[in-house]
């Protein structure tokens, strides 16, 4: 096997001394000396968020003040970190809400552990987890960084629904009978 060995080209002696390199240098800082400030006082002044932000995740109810994750687990399934822990619950049968399949008794994100991708988001089939544009999460203790379900609520607040399989559909009597 032949060894190739490729000649450098010289150095020039303004390339020796580093004298562009330097003079390049200069320029910049008297850029940044004579521009004006970029600084923002937060948290006073925040900067705009972008449209699609991915922020933190949270739960949200339906118009009615009604829970609307059902507990099938997906988001705990499909987030890389595995920040989201989930327990599912029975619905009593004697409740408003028993149609429906299942509740979360707990259901917890670990913010310290999320990486923000928003998987949890895309998977949802109930779209009850949203993706809010609060960019700033901050605590005194790891503990503080896991987002319960209270707080998850308290976070996400109400959104409109599309889809509301949390009221009962007619029966075909009902139906018969309004005609």
């Amino acid at each position: 096997m032949a060894v190739k060995i490729v000649e450098r080209k010289p150095l020039t002696l303004a390339e020796r001394t580093y004298i562009p390199q330097i003079v390049g240098a200069l320029k910049t800082t008297w850029k940044h000396l004579v521009k004006s400030k970029e600084t923002m006082e937060y948290p006073e002044q925040r900067p705009a968020i972008p449209p699609r932000y991915r922020g933190v995740p949270t739960l949200v109810k339906d118009p009615n003040g009604r829970e609307k994750c059902v507990s099938c687990q997906l988001c705990e399934f499909v987030c890389p970190p595995k920040a989201i822990r989930i327990t599912p619950g029975e619905i009593p049968p004697g409740a408003p809400t028993g149609h429906v399949e299942k509740a979360p008794q707990a259901f917890e994100i670990d913010m310290l552990r999320c990486i923000y991708c928003g998987m949890c988001e895309e998977v949802c089939p109930e779209e009850a987890i949203v993706l809010q544009n609060q960019y700033s999460m901050s605590g005194y203790s790891r503990s503080e960084m896991v987002n319960h379900k209270d707080r998850l609520y308290e976070l996400g607040g109400t959104l409109p629904d599309s889809h509301l399989k949390w009221d009962k559909k007619k029966s075909a009597e009902d139906h018969g009978n309004a005609h």
